[in-house]
């Protein structure tokens, strides 16, 4: 009588998870670009978890006496408020740091909404094709044909301004380029053997499109999440800007840039110190997305 067959330990039949790691990680440190952008990307989520104990003091807080006080190396400025104060008294480092935690929760919540739509219209478009694939395409280049400044006005006019409905608006916009990256990785990979393997084995089409297709899809959308983390705080700044994002007292970027602009000439840190602390978080979302992208790119890999 034969001897049973050892069992194949579970650990022997897992993926090696931290060679992955390190190969990716070799790949994305090759550009010191990447490195910069992860590190300032890292900084901002470290300031916006611990915003309640960096900042010295509350976001919204008047301190009337010192209305417009300049930062603390210019002359006439104090140790007490160190990026100087807003025209109603609030100290700019302490609304700074509160409107980092704000511009990344409004970045996450509309790439979230936007990326879950997007690959289920996607995977539906480029696996159904024919008429379905028609429409929800043409719809697409629809929005896609206006200008994402525009539509997101129009979204948050319908929809009445605030920040919640300015997340929403963010995420409508940021839609069309899942849905199209999307069905073209699906369609891509639909023809591949080992999708008709699958087929052959007798997979129905929920398990094709999200077990079979959608894990091998993931990597140009990982790349465009990350890259639509900075288009959506660039709009959202820019909506605030108009008033129709987060509306004061709100610690928001654009809405500080807004409410301080007849003051650029007398006082120009309270516009400075927002518009530069939205251009590196726009800059080090965009490096790090394009580390990411070379790094997840086979094509690309030396």
């Amino acid at each position: 009588m034969a001897e049973p067959a050892h069992p194949v330990p579970v650990a022997a039949t897992m993926p090696p998870v931290v060679g992955l790691l390190r190969e990716f990680w070799n790949a994305y440190s090759q550009s010191r670009g990447a490195l910069i952008g992860f590190a300032l990307v890292l900084a901002l989520v470290l300031i916006a978890l611990g915003a309640d104990f960096i900042a010295p003091h509350p976001p919204n807080e008047q301190y009337r006496d010192f209305t417009l006080t300049p930062p603390a190396w210019q002359e006439d400025g104090t140790a007490r408020f160190l990026l100087g104060t807003d025209p109603v008294g609030r100290d700019v480092l302490s609304r700074l740091i509160h409107g980092t935690r704000l511009s990344l929760i409004i970045g996450l919540v509309s790439v979230v909404i936007s990326l879950s739509l997007g690959v289920l219209l996607g995977l539906v478009a480029g696996y159904v094709r024919g008429l379905t694939e028609t429409v929800i395409m043409r719809l697409m280049d629809v929005m896609l044909a206006l200008p994402s400044l525009l539509l997101a006005i129009a979204v948050v006019a319908i929809l009445s301004p605030g920040l919640v409905n300015a997340m929403y608006a963010i995420a409508i916009v940021l839609l069309p380029h899942y849905v199209r990256l999307t069905r073209a990785a699906v369609i891509a990979e639909s023809g591949k053997e080992y999708v008709a393997s699958s087929k052959i084995a007798g997979a129905g089409p929920m398990r094709l499109m999200f077990n079979t297709i959608l894990p091998n899809c993931t990597a140009p959308l990982i790349v465009q999440a990350t890259l639509g983390f900075s288009t959506a705080i660039l709009d959202a700044a820019a909506l605030g800007f108009l008033g129709l994002g987060a509306q004061p007292p709100t610690p928001e970027w654009g809405s500080m840039l807004s409410s301080a602009l007849e003051f650029i000439q007398r006082a120009p840190w309270v516009v400075t110190l927002p518009g530069l602390a939205i251009l590196v978080t726009v800059l080090a979302f965009n490096l790090m997305g394009d580390g990411l992208r070379d790094a997840l790119d086979p094509r690309l890999k030396q």
